[in-house]
Formats: structure tokens, sequence, C-alpha cells
């Protein structure tokens, strides 16, 4: 398994922006398809974005499309999620994950970080 540990998160107001950060260890980054989840209370986990391997390919929810960029280096052994013109909506925590293989589904990603709370004030 591999381990990740987020960062970034805080209160932003409506309109803003943050940067998420994922720093990954203990295995080969770049064998690790990556994906960002988010957690709202009393809300199921629910897939934000997910980039492939050499970052080539990139997938998001319909509800941060054009709004969130995922990113990753895997010289670096980090993922980004660049998240601009935040809504209240968006408040959750957020909890990056990798899977070794293309999914959209939390439960096929098998590592997961300890999460980081991003709220948005209106």
């Amino acid at each position: 398994q591999v381990q990740l540990v987020e960062s970034g998160g805080g209160l932003v107001q409506a309109g803003g922006s943050l940067r998420l950060s994922c720093a990954a260890s203990g295995r080969t980054f770049s064998n690790y398809y990556m994906g960002w989840f988010r957690q709202a209370p009393g809300k199921e986990r629910e897939f934000v974005a997910s980039i492939s391997w050499r970052g080539g390919s990139t997938y998001y929810a319909d509800s941060v499309k054009d709004r969130f960029t995922i990113s990753r280096d895997n010289n670096k052994n980090t993922v980004w999620l660049q998240m601009n013109s935040l809504k209240p909506e968006d408040t959750a925590i957020y909890y990056c994950a990798a899977a070794p293989f293309a999914s959209r589904d939390a439960r096929h990603f098998g590592s997961w970080g300890q999460g980081t709370q991003v709220t948005v004030s209106s």
C-alpha cells in the first residue's frame, strides 16, 4: 500500500480558491491511478476528480468540471487539486486515494489519506 497525506484545506469565501496537496510514500507512486473524493456531513463519499498514471488523462465530476483541476508530479510523489470559484456546496472533507487501475468508484481505491477539511462560506 502507498501512504497518503493531504494538506491545504481551510476556510475560504465563496468565489475563492484553494489548492490541495497529497504526498505519497511507501510504494512507487507512478504505479497508482490517483483520485480525489469528498464527503460532506450527512452525505456519502463522492468522486471529485481522477488522473491517470502519467497524468495524460483526467476525469471530473460534473459538479466541479471547469472549476477544479487535478494534476500530479511523479518525481515529487504528489497529486494536487486546484479548486477555483469555490461554492458553499463544495464544503466537505477531501480525501486523496490511490488505485491499481482506472476507476471513479471509491471501492476500487485501496489507499486513502486522512482527509483535509474544506469550508466555503457564503
